[in-house]
């Protein structure tokens, strides 16, 4: 196979390794690579990727098998149960499937292992981003995860309710005040269609932090974290304020019920059935979403671009830059319990060459993370949306890359949902927010 990772002189001592039956820690070396990756609803992208690349990994290098674990899981359940394998030397994976997010804190339970080594001796490194590298980088400095793409986050619109409850297409919303606007046109004239969907509750986890909350904070001008003081913001006029949009949204009628809304496939039956049959008319989603409509993705509809628009989600009151998106993606990271390393590298590596990653990074509408695919014709022309979801990367955003970042995540979910549910008021809850705050990082670790 084409050895991605090695000089001369490492390639030489790899080889001695594997003709001694040993690993590159001094152990017996394993001849099965155990790849760990998340399967869920409509996102089965991944799976078709990894078993492209086993088959090609198998070929080139025989007496070695890859064994395939896909976790069908939402994407908070993913994390637990990737944990719990990585506990033990006897489950734990050789590669994983590992949001950007939780490189940090896996690096600090000890789950992955540094791939400096590797990417020093890479000759398609410098073909991906700086700011894509950084996204795999830990507080020591070292890099834990070569990433597969990148995302955006914006409003999908459908064009043909909007036009018939006479609504401007293409539309251009400015402020906050516009999209609910928008919303409650909608619900008086075609009264039979969700409005607008923005996740939110416990159920949805990352989505509804992320997808949900954090692309109204970062739209008012306030923000999580300090990351020049490292502390946690408290006491935010931003936060209540973007908990009270999510109240105006759920307790005004312009969303789903509550019920719908903390279904844990609601992501799935929004893309595979609210949108395609013109039940939803607004979504708050990510640059992929379009990648459930292809001709490869589970819910195939040929004329998705045609009905759907894509604006970008406006800030509060239309202050510059004038709109706001978040940005995160996935790695594929090594277990630092893998008993075969080296092999474990040239399956990311395999994974991860160019062919590989523009495959995947067009059957799963990323936005590409390598400088080669993003200028190759074949990827530019394979999505509509690629433009679009590429041209607000300048107003995105990401979140606070912290070990303490999935507790405040897991607490902002709490505060969404006792907001839609009419529980607590805004104020209510981001006072809870802030209490819950202080006890998981500490008062010193907090300003306001």
């Amino acid at each position: 196979m084409k050895h991605t990772f090695t000089a001369a002189t490492a390639l030489a001592a790899a080889g001695l390794l594997i003709l001694s039956g040993c690993s590159a820690d001094g152990g017996e070396a394993s001849d099965t690579i155990k790849v760990a990756y998340q399967k869920f609803g409509t996102f089965t992208q991944l799976d078709a990727h990894m078993k492209q690349v086993k088959d090609a990994f198998e070929a080139e290098n025989e007496g070695l098998t890859v064994e395939l674990v896909p976790i069908e899981a939402q994407q908070n359940d993913y994390f637990t149960k990737l944990a719990l394998m990585n506990q033990s030397a006897a489950t734990a994976p050789d590669v994983m499937y590992e949001d950007t997010f939780m490189v940090e804190s896996d690096a600090d339970a000890g789950y992955l292992a540094p791939l400096d080594e590797y990417t020093e001796a890479w000759d398609e490194w410098d073909m991906f981003y700086d700011n894509a590298k950084s996204a795999g980088l830990s507080s020591d400095g070292k890099t834990y995860g070569i990433p597969m793409g990148t995302d955006t986050r914006a409003l999908w619109y459908n064009k043909d309710l909007f036009e018939q409850a006479g609504l401007p297409v293409p539309w251009e919303p400015a402020t906050w005040e516009d999209v609910l606007d928008a919303a409650a046109t909608i619900k008086a004239k075609l009264p039979d269609v969700v409005p607008l969907n923005v996740y939110s509750g416990k159920a949805q986890g990352e989505a509804a932090a992320m997808q949900g909350f954090e692309m109204l904070l970062y739209g008012t001008g306030d923000t999580l974290y300090d990351a020049d003081a490292k502390k946690w913001v408290t006491g935010s006029q931003g936060f209540e304020d973007s908990l009270a949009f999510i109240g105006d949204l759920y307790q005004g009628g312009l969303g789903p019920t509550p019920e719908q809304a903390l279904d844990k496939n609601i992501g799935n039956i929004v893309a595979s059935e609210w949108l395609p049959q013109g039940k939803l008319a607004i979504n708050l989603d990510g640059s992929w979403l379009s990648g459930t409509w292809l001709e490869t993705g589970t819910a195939p509809w040929p004329e998705w671009n045609d009905v759907m628009g894509q604006a970008p989600m406006p800030t509060q009151n239309g202050d510059e830059p004038g709109a706001n998106s978040m940005s995160g993606g996935w790695t594929l990271a090594m277990g630092s319990k893998s008993k075969n390393k080296d092999a474990a590298w040239d399956f990311i590596a395999l994974a991860l060459d160019k062919d590989n990653s523009q495959s995947y990074d067009i059957a799963a509408s990323q936005i590409a993370v390598r400088s080669d695919v993003s200028e190759d014709p074949d990827y530019q022309a394979a999505n509509p949306t690629f433009g679009f979801f590429s041209e607000i990367v300048a107003v995105t955003n990401f979140r606070p890359a912290t070990s303490d970042y999935g507790k405040i995540s897991s607490e902002i979910t709490i505060a969404m949902e006792a907001v839609m549910t009419g529980q607590q008021s805004p104020a209510e809850a981001a006072a809870a927010y802030d209490e819950a705050v202080v006890r998981i990082v500490g008062e010193e670790n907090t300003t306001s």
